[in-house]
């Protein structure tokens, strides 16, 4: 395996140094808090926030694009699908009917594109601290979070190796097609249909397998020869101590939690509509 870090983005921004507990805290807090809600003003008060911080940590923006550009995708996908198979879906949680776009089979209402539209900004709500702890979190810093936080650290030391490998399959995966298409076989747009370039993209499943699977050895073998796993608690190189200023985040998190709580069965329980 190579000497990467996985999506790890190496910076000195406090996200950057922050303990890795505290942060896969606050990611845990900030997806309990906003899958607590349905509320378009919500969500638009944390991804403000969201961006705030990961503007702070001063990460490229040509590192995340890949993430971003998917997550988004899947977003407006996700929206499409909603409004083609459930157009009047809104109505079944405002209670009113407000018909706006005609498509022949049925009409997608206001209720139902207003839905979709708080739900699309609930998913990307997430994306910020996705992003934020995806690549300011070195994966052996995160392994040490998570056995500090009780994982077992054969299970931390697992998600650590699969973090890493990220990089070196991606990597693979080019070089396959790349001596596939040296070979003459059509992957590119224009080197025939869809279906014929798909067909031929199956076959780097097999070379990218059996490499897999060398690596797999390879990191088995040499994790035996030092003897892991002969012990049954064991330390981390990279892991890091809790500075005060970690602790107030955490306990910050903490109110964050109990505040979205009692928002949510206070004043925000349901799905805001303003239009009824």
């Amino acid at each position: 395996m190579s000497q990467t870090s996985g999506l790890y983005v190496a910076g000195d921004s406090y996200f950057h140094r922050m303990d890795g507990a505290v942060k896969l805290i606050l990611l845990l807090t900030w997806t309990v808090v906003t899958f607590l809600f349905m509320d378009l003003r919500v969500f638009a008060v944390m991804l403000a926030g969201g961006v705030s911080m990961l503007l702070l940590s001063r990460v490229p923006f040509q590192k995340m694009a890949l993430l971003f550009w998917a997550l988004t995708v899947f977003t407006v996908v996700n929206s499409v699908f909603i409004l083609l198979i459930t157009p009047r879906f809104g109505t079944t949680l405002t209670g009113s009917n407000t018909p706006l776009i005609p498509l022949g089979y049925d009409t997608v209402n206001t209720e139902t594109l207003f839905y979709v539209l708080t739900l699309s900004l609930k998913y990307l709500t997430l994306l910020p601290i996705t992003l934020l702890f995806i690549f300011t979190t070195h994966p052996s810093r995160f392994a040490a979070s998570l056995h500090k936080l009780g994982v077992p650290y054969k299970l931390a030391y697992a998600v650590s190796i699969a973090f890493r490998y990220i990089p070196d399959l991606t990597k693979e995966f080019r070089t396959i097609l790349n001596a596939l298409q040296m070979r003459g076989l059509g992957i590119s747009r224009g080197d025939g249909t869809l279906v014929q370039r798909a067909r031929n993209l199956t076959q780097a499943v097999v070379p990218l397998l059996q490499s897999s699977l060398q690596h797999i050895e390879s990191v088995s073998d040499a994790m035996d020869l030092r003897g892991f796993g002969t012990k049954q608690q064991r330390t981390w190189y990279m892991g890091t101590v809790m500075t005060g200023f970690d602790k107030l985040i955490a306990l910050l998190c903490v109110v964050l939690l109990a505040s979205g709580i009692w928002l949510k069965r206070s004043l925000f329980q349901g799905f805001w509509y303003p239009f009824g």
